[in-house]
């Protein structure tokens, strides 16, 4: 019987000690396990960060390059406002003066094709008789005694914006 004990025992110890090392196996593959998974994890959420601020650099690029392609006509289109107000004189001085038809005709097309092809790049005119005053779009330079409170009541020099941003602010009158 001792040596079916010692027989018992060593079968006992083998199987504690295959028991121990199927769990510290088991325990080191669990660890392994865990850290690879957090490893997954930090690796989706950089790769989610780099997606959504490559995606993000993109839509800025986009709308700087709109914002650029919209406000690019800007000093062009200021330096024509020259070309539009003389054209305006030559039609009032014209009719003053009793010019030629023809010639004041001519000159009334001309501003009126300029004035389009403005409008359709977004140049648009502002500050008109009767409109409330705006400070960011009209500059007052006097006071008109027949026009309502805040209301324009003369133009001096009409106003142009572009995408709706103040090229040049209209010099208006306006009621006290």
């Amino acid at each position: 019987m001792t040596e079916q004990n010692t027989e018992h025992s060593t079968d006992e110890v083998l199987q504690t000690s295959t028991d121990n090392a199927k769990a510290d196996e088991l325990a080191t593959l669990q660890a392994t396990i865990e850290t690879l998974t957090a490893q997954v994890k930090e690796a989706t959420e950089t790769a989610a960060r780099a997606n959504a601020e490559s995606y993000n650099a993109q839509r800025r690029m986009e709308q700087e390059a709109e914002k650029a392609k919209k406000f690019a006509l800007q000093k062009f289109a200021k330096e024509l406002l020259d070309v539009v107000d003389n054209l305006e004189r030559a039609i009032d001085n014209g009719e003053k003066t009793g010019t030629d038809e023809a010639a004041l005709e001519g000159i009334r097309l001309t501003h009126k094709s300029l004035l389009g092809v403005l409008e359709k790049n977004g140049v648009v005119a502002v500050g008109e008789v009767g409109e409330a005053f705006n400070p960011d779009l009209h500059e007052a330079v006097g006071i008109f005694a027949d026009a309502e409170k805040d209301t324009i009541g003369q133009v001096l020099q009409k106003g142009y914006t572009l995408n709706e941003r103040t090229l040049r602010p209209a010099m208006v009158l306006v009621g006290a």
